[in-house]
């Protein structure tokens, strides 16, 4: 019964069009080149290239009296778009922004999941579960979170047994820990890959049935627990040291080095902030003349036979998939174009100083209210779209952090606070690190009025231990 109210829901909110258009939002920007590209091969009635004037039309004039065959025609077309190898006009702007693309993580298990076993249902889920990893190769997200968004977004109705499943299979792909939900997962699906000999049994163990005492390096417990003689402890041990805690930080480093196409540039002109799209995000794209004075030809014949008519069919489906897609294409333009600008305007003393304390607390309902549109699709701009500023290239999402009042009332981002906190911690004894509470009497002084709850969050934000692990002899 709920099933049945939620696929009600869903097909009241959103069309397929709708849907599709969220995807083309997630694109990057060399991804939606090839979409492009893919499009224009499979649909001659789209073209790329600005609109002919009224003196530069083609010369072809269409009479159902000429005796053409249509099927040839189109045939020829196709063929000809097959064999084109250019798909952008040569007179393209902001040449600056011709940088390679990336092939990021998310692209080497995509790559990878082709290769897995899904029926029809679970490829998009598996899809959608990949593009869920974060950069350190974690799926942070809840299961009932992925189950709803997958319902809402793509009017796919899944259980928690198949979101599972699919998991399973990518947490089959490289490198070994991805896709795990915590680090004692992460550690397990990498130690469960070796081939076991008996450091790899204890090294299970440990983890599997006292992960506590190893995290917080109580090794005489340890021992003591899982009966582990000394020597056979170290040898675990130091299995375990040889893992990686984020397996995809090491494929994201290796990419790190590759130019990020940015989807956005920023300037600053005369105190004023100026922000263009990228060209290769808005292409021209046309209908082509040639399909559409076909159609037209056909139309105007009174006796139409039943291959002329199916003819008729066939172009106004090509026509109207090519104008969907243009439409498509330009409303992803102005989603992304208002999106930015309000982010920019939001964080204008930001953007204009380039000081990280300029920040303001910001998150995504902010933005969402300012441009009238849904949180989700805030999201989606902001998890995968890339600016490049006077201070850097970043991804928008950085922009985004919640906020308390300092000392003085002022709204501070948490953005500006784990910058103090970092600098703190890094600066401090290493032979006596600061507590949790000491950190927070430290902030204090600097005017953040923060909880030790707060601070054991943010030092987990950013990877920082505990006290008793940073302390050095």
């Amino acid at each position: 019964m709920l099933n049945q109210k939620l696929q009600l829901k869903l097909t009241q909110k959103l069309s397929p069009q709708q849907i599709q258009l969220m995807k083309l939002i997630q694109l990057t920007t060399a991804e939606l080149e090839q979409k492009i590209k893919n499009e224009i091969e499979e649909n001659p009635a789209l073209e790329t290239g600005k609109e002919k004037s009224e003196t530069d039309k083609d010369d072809f004039e269409f009479d159902i009296n000429d005796g053409v065959d249509v099927d040839d025609y189109i045939t020829d077309i196709s063929d000809d778009y097959d064999n084109s190898q250019n798909y952008y006009s040569g007179e393209e702007e902001n040449t600056n922004f011709q940088t390679k693309a990336t092939f990021s993580f998310h692209q080497y298990l995509d790559d990878q999941s082709k290769n897995l076993i899904l029926n029809e249902k679970h490829k998009p889920i598996c899809e959608f579960l990949i593009g869920s990893i974060d950069e350190s190769g974690y799926l942070r997200r809840e299961i009932e979170d992925i189950i709803d968004d997958l319902a809402f977004t793509q009017n796919i109705i899944s259980s928690k047994e198949e979101i599972l499943s699919v998991l399973e299979k990518i947490q089959e792909l490289d490198p070994p820990g991805v896709g795990a939900r915590s680090l004692k997962e992460c550690l397990l699906l990498q130690l469960r890959r070796k081939n076991l000999k008996e450091s790899i049994e204890n090294s299970i163990k440990i983890i599997e049935n006292d992960f506590d005492s190893f995290s917080n390096k109580k090794f005489s417990k340890l021992s003591d627990r899982l009966n582990l003689s000394e020597q056979k402890l170290k040898e675990a041990i130091e299995e375990i040291s040889k893992l990686n805690p984020k397996p995809g930080g090491s494929i994201t480093s290796d990419f790190a080095n590759n130019t990020i196409t940015p989807d956005f540039i920023l300037t600053i002109e005369e105190g004023n902030l100026i922000v263009e799209l990228n060209k290769r995000n808005s292409p021209d794209l046309r209908l082509s003349n040639s399909y559409k004075n076909i159609l037209e030809g056909y139309k105007k014949d009174p006796n139409k036979t039943k291959s002329q008519n199916q003819a008729i069919q066939f172009l106004k489906q090509k026509l109207d998939s090519a104008k969907w897609f243009i439409e498509a294409i330009e409303q992803r333009h102005q989603t992304l174009f208002q999106t930015v600008n309000a982010i920019v305007n939001f964080q204008k003393n930001y953007f204009l100083s380039g000081e990280e304390s300029d920040l303001k607390p910001m998150i995504l309902k902010d933005i969402a209210e300012m441009i009238n549109m849904d949180i989700s699709t805030v999201s989606r701009v902001a998890n995968s779209k890339y600016i490049d500023t006077p201070y850097g290239i970043k991804l928008l999402k950085s922009y985004f952090s919640e906020g308390m009042k300092n000392n003085e009332g002022d709204d501070i981002s948490t953005i500006e606070i784990k910058r103090v906190l970092k600098e703190i911690i890094e600066s401090e004894d290493k032979a006596k690190p600061l507590s949790d509470i000491d950190l927070s009497k430290k902030l204090s002084d600097n005017g953040f009025m923060v909880a030790r709850r707060t601070i054991s969050k943010y030092r987990e934000q950013l990877d920082i231990p505990v006290a008793r692990l940073r302390k050095e002899l």
